[in-house]
């Protein structure tokens, strides 16, 4: 069942934000501190005054409603997403999904890139992953990265679509990897910028790991130590921080916004990388629909069910993975193949960890360069 959705927040809930937001209390910080403890004091002061006097949610709505958008019903849950066909000659279908802490608004600077070229171009499917934006939250437990990999094949083979490529970073990386592992004869290509954090090839009995792999965990390890507390949260105790995001805009802003700054290529200021609108869209997304709590339980759901592959498990489907200088630690190139059939593996100049927003120009090129390629030797 899949029906037409347009999004029109009530006005009340945008008048009790601005109220919130005006009641802010604001804590201290330490002098000259910057970024080095969390969201910067003076930056969140910005970006709070901004959020409530000059921003305006109804200019997103407008971009949102521009796109068509639709609400299926896949065994019970209520999954949003975008669905804007090709206007190329060959068009094929592709299915993107988003991570934490985005939404399905970062794909939208893609829409154009991947949609209007007259030759080849995309039928994109831009779903909301279950607890986030305006999909529905899971209440019972199991809603991992493989459990939404099943409802977008649901989703894909109910539009009509036999055969369909997935793209994905953050978690939607997981999701589409997953996809691919289990629905091979579905899914005509795998187009990646980030390796799942809970990634683990097979290795033999004995089986050394190389220098490189050894280095890349150290890393890994270090950058966990230091950055990765809201992931040990978010696995361990996400309701307790629930309570104060979901009750304080500012809070939840915070929060998020800490991220967009610490993971992207933005040269020490934020707003190299965003403008003040594009996060506060974001932000603004979590709000109305209460979702920072359902959002950061897929990091419990996804640490009961890492993505660890056994003995026959590998991606037998051709893999793109595109690498961004200021992504998160990535594993070597021969680690990754140990497990997908990488087929192209790209390394651009510029960009973070929200490659579809920061990068949309070099991101949409090399899911065309790849697409495009593999069509070729299909046909």
């Amino acid at each position: 069942m899949i029906k037409p959705f347009s999004v029109n927040v009530p006005q009340q809930v945008l008048d009790d934000l601005k109220l919130r937001l005006s009641l802010t209390r604001w804590p201290d910080e330490i002098m000259k501190s910057n970024w080095d403890y969390g969201a910067d004091l003076s930056y969140m002061k910005e970006l709070i005054s901004y959020w409530k006097d000059t921003f305006d949610w109804r200019k997103v709505e407008n971009e949102i409603n521009a796109y068509p958008n639709f609400i299926a019903d896949i065994e019970g849950h209520q999954v949003h997403f975008m669905h804007i066909k090709g206007k190329g000659k060959q068009s094929v279908p592709l299915i993107i999904t988003h991570g934490w802490p985005g939404s399905f608004l970062e794909m939208m600077k893609l829409i154009p890139l991947l949609t209007e070229n007259p030759d080849y171009s995309f039928d994109l499917v831009i779903p909301s992953v279950p607890g986030f934006g305006f999909s529905s939250k899971a209440v019972d437990p199991g809603c991992n990265s493989e459990f939404v990999a099943d409802l977008w094949h649901q989703l894909m083979t109910a539009l009509g679509y036999k055969h369909y490529g997935a793209q994905g970073g953050d978690i939607g990386a997981g999701v589409s990897s997953w996809l691919s592992l289990k629905y091979p004869s579905n899914v005509i290509g795998l187009h990646l910028n980030y390796i799942s954090g809970s990634y683990k090839p097979y290795l033999q009995e004995g089986e050394q790991l190389t220098d490189e792999v050894v280095a890349f965990q150290k890393t890994s390890a270090e950058w966990s130590a230091k950055e990765g507390a809201y992931v040990h949260m978010h696995i361990t105790k996400p309701l307790t921080a629930a309570y104060g995001l979901n009750d304080s805009p500012a809070g939840l802003c915070a929060w998020i916004i800490e991220k967009f700054k610490g993971w992207s290529d933005n040269k020490g200021h934020i707003e190299n990388a965003f403008t003040k609108n594009e996060l506060l869209a974001n932000v603004t997304l979590y709000w109305i629909t209460q979702t920072i709590h359902s959002s950061m339980r897929i990091y419990n759901e996804n640490s009961k069910k890492p993505l660890t592959f056994g003995k026959n498990d590998f991606i037998k489907v051709p893999v793109g993975f595109v690498k961004f200088p200021k992504e998160l630690p990535t594993p070597p190139r021969a680690y990754v193949e140990k497990s997908f059939n990488i087929r192209h593996w790209t390394s651009m100049p510029a960009g973070g960890h929200f490659a579809a927003s920061e990068q949309p120009v070099l991101l949409a090129g090399d899911i065309l360069d790849f697409f495009s390629k593999l069509n070729k030797k299909q046909h």
